[in-house]
């Protein structure tokens, strides 16, 4: 993070909006809520599930993530799903069991 630092900020003022008023109060809360619970309180969980699964194990099972966010766009948000975005994730599902298979 430290790295990519510079490179952020540069783009950052680059797109620095030219006024704050047009940033709704639902923008906010949602930047507040992925700082918040995304990447803080989220990580306490994922470290905590390292230390129990083992980092092999439980880092090949967070391949499986796009398959259940398709599933769980489709039942809460009513998104559609494509037959790419299936393909995509049977893909990826038969690579995660190839690799837990062959390991």
């Amino acid at each position: 993070m430290l790295l990519s630092l510079p490179a952020m900020a540069a783009i950052s003022l680059f797109t620095l909006p030219p006024a704050w008023s047009p940033i709704t109060m639902p923008a906010w809360a949602g930047l507040g809520y992925v700082s918040v619970f995304s990447m803080l309180i989220g990580f306490i969980f994922w470290y905590r599930g390292l230390a129990l699964g083992g980092i092999a194990g439980v880092g090949q099972l967070q391949l499986l993530q796009p398959f259940f966010g398709f599933l769980l766009a489709a039942i809460f948000l009513g998104e559609p799903i494509a037959w790419t975005m299936i393909a995509s994730a049977v893909i990826i599902v038969l690579c995660v069991a190839g690799a837990k298979r062959f390991a």
